[in-house]
């Protein structure tokens, strides 16, 4: 089994020391130095009291500055800090109360092979903020998660039901160059091929 590489980031030497005496020891995994670009390890497990302004800028510098795939083990994570954390990269949280090795490896392991881990309390919480910023936040300014305002959703639902550009129009009440330069933003901001591709898109995100 070829082994996962990983780094450590932690907010004091003895956090260092002690998660690297414990990963050291396990075969699943090599520990090795810090890198960016190409020489970036799979995975870098970040240390961590809390998620605060400092923690973030470190996670959107691991994040611009390498491939590597963030674990974040932490004392204290709400769910609004996650979805900061979440902002920056973050693929898996772990609470230093439950980082045994066993379970670290076991997290590392998952967030390797392309998946997330979460505690799952915190991802109920999750899903609750989520739901809370899409009614509160976003729904209310016409937008949504996957990037698509209302509008757009509505333009795209109606390309998937076959439709030209004057129908959509006339549908909608918009103009029918209206209607293209939603097609045409959507397809450049999402950097969509066509109008298929970007119903493609929409059934993806499940909004049509």
């Amino acid at each position: 089994m070829e082994r996962i590489t990983v780094a450590l980031r932690a907010q004091d030497p003895i956090s260092q020391a002690g998660v690297a005496s414990q990963l050291r020891t396990r075969p699943e995994v090599s520990v090795t130095e810090w890198g960016e670009g190409d020489d970036s390890p799979q995975i870098v497990v970040v240390v961590v009291d809390t998620v605060d302004e400092a923690v973030l800028t470190m996670l959107r510098h691991i994040q611009r500055t390498s491939t590597s795939r963030i674990v974040l083990v932490t004392t204290d994570i709400d769910e609004q800090k996650l979805v900061s954390a979440a902002e920056c990269g973050v693929a898996g949280v772990v609470r230093r109360s439950e980082s045994t090795p066993e379970h670290l490896v076991q997290v590392i392991g998952t967030v390797a092979r392309g998946e997330g881990h979460l505690p799952s309390d915190l991802l109920g919480r999750l899903l609750e903020e989520v739901g809370r910023l899409q009614g509160q936040v976003l729904g209310p300014r016409g937008l949504h998660f996957t990037g698509l305002a209302a509008r757009e959703v509505d333009v795209l639902r109606l390309v998937a039901e076959g439709y030209d550009t004057a129908d959509i129009a006339t549908k909608l009440a918009y103009s029918e160059r209206t209607i293209k330069n939603v097609l045409h933003s959507v397809m450049t901001r999402l950097q969509l091929r066509n109008r298929s591709h970007a119903v493609a898109y929409a059934m993806r995100q499940g909004l049509i």
